[in-house]
This record gives C-alpha cells, structure tokens and sequence, in this order.
C-alpha cells in the first residue's frame, strides 16, 4: 500500500505494509520513524493545527472593543410654573356687512378688486342708472306743476280776500279759493317726497360698501338683473378682528373664583393668546370683549369672544385656532428638557440613573410645555438623575457612562 506525504512542498511516495498489523520502517524527508503507524502522526498534525486555530481565534475575540453609551444627565428643575388652558377657537369679522341692492335693476359694472381692502362708501357695483333717472325727471317735472297749481290759487286767495271782506264777491267762493290752495300745497309736498324718493332710488343704483373691512368675491355677474332680496358680496372688518371660543359651565364658573397663592385670577380680565392652526403663536395679545347671554344647552358651553389686532389683514374670517389662557400657577413644579421625555402609544417615559449606572425607564404623566421644557406632574422626585439625553440609545437596564448637564440656562 502506498501513501503520500507532503514535506517541504514536496509529494512522498512511501510504501505502507500490506498487512496493517505488520510492523514497518518508515521514512520521511530523511527522517526515519522506525516502526510507527503513519496514521499516528498525521493525527498529531491535526491535533496541533487544530491548537493553533483556537488559540488565534481567542486572540481575535479578546481584541473587539466594547461600546460605551455616554449620556448626559441632571436633576429636574423645580419652580413655579403659570398653567394654561387652551380652547378650539373659530375667528369671525369684527363686523360682517351683506351687500344687497336698494333697488331692482341690472349690474353694468363692478367696481372693485375681488378680495382687496375698500372703505366706506366705495361704490362696488353699479346698477343701470337710466331708468330712475327718468323717475327723477318726471318726479321734478310733476313738482313743477304742483308749485305752479300752488301759485294760482295763491294769487286767488290773495285777490278775492279782500273783495270778500267788502261783500263784493259771496264768501264761499273765497272759502273754495282757499281750499284749492291748500290742496295745492299738499301737491307741493307729495312731489317733493316724491322728486326724493326718486334721488334716492337713483343714488342707489351705485351700490357701496357700508364699512371699512376686506370685500369678498362677488356673487352676481355683469348683466344680472338684482333686487333687494339678491345678495351681491360680503365686506368684513377685520382689524380688529373677533375670535369666538366655547368654555364649559364648570370652568366659566371656576374662573369667577380663580386664586393661586392668594393671587386672584381674573380669567375674563386676562390677555389671552392666540395659537394658529399651523401651531406658531400669533405675535399679538388680545381682549375679552364680552360673554353669550346664555349657556348653550345642548352642549353644556358658554361662548366667549376676544377681540386680536390684526394689521395687514393676515387673519381672515373662518380660520380656526386655539384660545389660551393662564387659569392657575403649579407650586414648585418638575420640569424637564422636552428632549428627555419619550412619547410612546399615549404615554411618557423618561430615563433615569439608576444603581451601578444603569439606565432605569419609568412612566411618568407629562403636563404643560413651557419653552423647552416639560413640567412633569407624576412620576419624579427633585433628586432624581434624568436622562436629559440620548434616551433613543438605552434601554431599561443598559449601562451607562454619565456626564452632568447644565439645566439652568434651559430653565430660565
């Protein structure tokens, strides 16, 4: 039997014993082996590069770095914390004028740039102007008439009074005399009502606007025939503008008796802010102008309107938002950076140092934003080491390498 052995990178043609039993000299390289199985010592060949494979995978293994998590870490700020409370709001004109046509007739021209600013008396739409114009002419002329009705028989009463007086002429003739001339001033007066009426109808057919204010888009075109019952478009006064909002009876009736550290709050005396529904804080306070008459029963809520200055007219009539106003001051309240606090499926956890430093995740209930920060109602202590951040990166458990924090500058 013939086996190969590698030496050197070099093949070994050695001749095994034909009979496995059989003791045999063997020959390697120059090396003699005497009368050992070459099986023998390829096992030992295996046995040892076996050892040198371990050996260099435990060195391999010993040399992967651990990984630190480092976060930074501080102590909840307590103080005295104003509380808000927000209501869904609706704004509105602070005055809302319906434009409608005195008269009938037909539109021959608008007058004004949709949705643009005009003021009071600006002629917005004009009616065809011919048809009263003819009222008037025949008004004034039917007043002429009267005046010259009213003359004649002013000249007979004048003429005949004195024959009357001297029996020269019956003295119901002078009584018929000044009957007709105070028919005649009666003729007077009814055309010149009328000779009005028709200075008004013709003044009317320019159709202004009744305030200062935003117009809107008009509802008619040209050629359409109006009339007292057709509304033509909308002027809203919007600066200031009027922000309605409903308050529940419990809270209108807590509000009359508001007080916080013998400090009474006044909420209908309050300066209220406004949250837009892109959620920036518009720039400018308002006022409380006034409370509904009555509590809406079919909701339990009273309404409330605040009045917003609005220059530049960037606030429009039907926008929504939010009211908020102060309601109460929290004693010596917890609070932490909005950046410590995780928002998980309706509630909130934080991260805490806990023994041996390792992380500990507790829920806690958040309550009211104030800047960057977050007051915490339920579930911290003053003394406690919250995870300010790199919350993302523990888990309950994890070991951690902390740093202080400095949480004054975000506090004031």
């Amino acid at each position: 039997m013939l086996f190969e052995i590698f030496s050197g990178g070099r093949a070994t043609a050695v001749r095994g014993p034909t009979d496995l039993h059989e003791p045999q000299n063997t020959h390697f390289g120059g090396w003699s082996f005497g009368k050992a199985p070459i099986m023998a010592v390829v096992a030992t060949a295996v046995v040892a590069l076996l050892s040198l494979f371990l050996v260099a995978c435990s060195k391999g293994n010993a040399e992967v770095p651990k990984i630190v998590t480092e976060v930074l870490v501080a102590q909840p700020i307590e103080r005295d914390v104003p509380i808000h409370h927000e209501w869904v709001a609706s704004l509105d004109g602070y005055v809302n004028a319906e434009i409608r046509p005195q008269v009938s007739g037909y539109i021959v021209s608008q007058n004004y740039k949709e949705g643009s600013t005009v003021s009071k008396g600006q002629v917005l739409f004009q009616i065809d102007p011919r048809p009263f114009q003819a009222k008037l002419d025949s008004a004034q002329a039917e007043l002429a008439r009267a005046q010259a009705e009213l003359g004649r028989t002013t000249l007979d009463v004048e003429r005949d009074t004195p024959l009357a007086a001297q029996k020269a002429i019956a003295q119901a003739q002078l009584d018929t005399e000044v009957q007709a001339k105070l028919a005649a001033q009666a003729a007077v007066e009814a055309a010149k009502a009328a000779m009005e009426r028709a200075q008004l109808d013709l003044g009317w057919t320019k159709v202004t606007s009744l305030v200062d204010g935003v117009v809107g888009i008009a509802e008619v075109q040209m050629g359409n025939l109006v009339g007292p019952n057709v509304r033509l478009t909308s002027v809203s006064q919007v600066n200031p503008i009027k922000v309605y909002f409903p308050v529940s009876e419990q809270e209108y009736l807590r509000a009359q008796h508001i007080t916080t550290g013998g400090q009474q709050i006044n909420l209908f005396e309050s300066s209220p802010d406004l949250i837009l529904a892109d959620g920036t804080v518009y720039p400018y306070k308002g006022k409380i102008l006034l409370t509904d008459r009555q509590v809406d029963p079919n909701t339990g809520t009273i309404r409330l309107v605040a009045a917003f200055p609005n220059p530049g007219n960037k606030l429009r009539p039907g926008q929504y938002g939010r009211v908020r106003i102060q309601t109460s001051i929290e004693q010596n309240a917890l609070l932490v950076p909005q950046s410590a606090v995780k928002e998980l499926q309706g509630g909130c956890q934080v991260a805490l140092l806990g023994p041996g430093n390792k992380a500990i995740i507790r829920q806690v209930k958040a309550g009211e934003k104030v800047g960057t920060m977050w007051v915490i109602d339920e579930g911290l202590k003053p003394g406690d080491q919250v995870i300010v951040e790199g919350i993302e990166k523990v888990k309950d458990g994890t070991p951690v390498v902390p740093k202080p924090a400095n949480l004054q500058a975000e506090g004031r």
